[in-house]
């Protein structure tokens, strides 16, 4: 117990007993960072598909759409270990697998498609990196190349699948996206495709 908290309960203990009296606590939170991090998407992170005919779709298998990709850099004021996540802003309306980014609803609460996001040819400060996954909280790690908001992501170097502190990186966000049966879809007017996820850093 550091001295400030002895003479505190030192001067608690020696006052007079206050009788009716009413409490309520105060909570000073934050944390302090070893550098700041910033994370930048190119194209203002928006992929447009246009618009698509329901006759370019499958009706009894989901569609495909082309692959885009985007590039994502993380700037940091030094060499600091973190991850990345994403928040799926369209959270429960995935039609494909749980951890895919959903594209939103038709107007009868039928689920678009989803979204799976993954990095590609990863450099850290100028040298070829590799992408590691942790489906457990950070306790084990894996290669792997997944950018969703159920596993954390990290960057490695070498051989070793752990986190490896960073001030520069660089790399490609490949988006495979599908567009659910055109049998489970109500399409009797324009249905917008309405995608949206955050990329999140956090320290290590």
């Amino acid at each position: 117990m550091n001295a400030f908290a002895s003479r505190l309960m030192l001067t608690l203990l020696l006052a007079p007993p206050a009788f009716a009296a009413s409490t309520s606590d105060l909570s000073v939170k934050g944390s302090i960072t070893p550098s700041a991090c910033e994370p930048l998407i190119s194209g203002g992170g928006v992929v447009d598909f246009g618009k698509m005919s329901v006759g370019s779709l499958n009706a009894d298998q989901f569609t495909a759409l082309p692959n885009q990709s985007l590039h994502l850099s993380v700037r940091c004021e030094g060499s600091t270990f973190f991850t990345l996540n994403t928040v799926d802003n369209r959270a429960g309306t995935s039609a494909n697998h749980d951890y895919w980014h959903g594209l939103g609803m038709t107007p009868n609460n039928e689920k678009i498609g989803g979204s799976s996001f993954h990095l590609y040819t990863p450099v850290a400060d100028g040298v070829a990196a590799r992408i590691i996954n942790s489906n457990d909280g950070g306790v084990s790690w894996i290669p792997a190349s997944q950018l969703n908001h159920l596993w954390l992501t990290a960057i490695a170097r070498g051989s070793n699948n752990v986190p490896a502190a960073v001030q520069e990186f660089d790399a490609e966000i490949r988006l495979y996206t599908h567009i659910a049966p055109t049998e489970r879809l109500t399409l009797l007017d324009e249905v917008p495709v309405d995608g949206h996820a955050t990329v999140q850093l956090t320290y290590l």
